[in-house]
């Protein structure tokens, strides 16, 4: 029993480790204060990123057990590089959207319908992007924990989600809150530009690094 408390331990910390790592919760906080997101989509698009991310993690993991850990890890590795590829790519369509929307202004009425449309689809967006992501580093947890059975994987496997998404709610709504105090007045008309090239920076560190 001690073994097995001591595997749902290591889940956990490693849930909320991995998610603390600013490439996760700094694009859903930089986007959600630029977009003017409610406190309430801001944790439904963290919530389902960290659910997103959950998936992936174990998805990975069976796949691990299909064709063995070391094709698992090349396949969640190169599942790592296309959602760094994607990040940066998300991050340049918010940068160049916004660029074009400044240079052309929009009726009021036509800027409220594209702002509702805009709001839905960078939320998706951002559950997609991030969500993609595998979390590798937990992998052995659950392969430790295969000798005792399936109801200790299902406990693993619930602990590791409720870290990781809790930790993607909290961190992404304190860090938007916090983003909103900031005041940028002068560069408020290309703050979506400024947005998008730093989760595109963040992209490409996720990438590289």
């Amino acid at each position: 029993m001690h073994t097995q408390l001591l595997l749902v331990a290591a889940v956990a910390v490693i849930g909320v480790l991995h998610t603390i790592v600013p490439d996760h919760w700094a694009p859903i906080a930089v986007v959600a204060r630029q977009q003017r997101w409610t406190r309430r989509q801001t944790a439904w698009t963290a919530a389902g990123a960290g659910l997103g991310h959950t998936i992936s993690t174990l998805a990975i993991g069976a796949v691990a057990w299909l064709v063995g850990v070391a094709a698992a890890q090349r396949y969640g590795h190169y599942v790592n590089i296309a959602s760094g590829i994607a990040l940066i790519a998300f991050g340049l369509w918010i940068a160049v959207g916004a660029l074009r929307e400044a240079r052309e202004p929009v009726s009021e009425i036509e800027s409220e319908v594209t702002a509702d449309a805009k709001k839905i689809a960078m939320r998706t967006s951002v559950i997609l992007v991030l969500g993609s992501s595998p979390s590798v580093e937990a992998l052995p947890t659950f392969f430790a924990a295969a000798k005792f059975g399936v109801f200790w994987e299902l406990v693993l496997a619930a602990v590791f989600a409720a870290t990781t998404i809790g930790t993607y709610v909290v961190t992404c709504v304190l860090s938007a809150a916090g983003l909103e105090k900031l005041r940028l007045t002068p560069l408020e008309r290309y703050g979506e530009v400024i947005s998008g090239g730093f989760v595109a920076i963040v992209g490409a560190i996720f990438l590289f690094l």
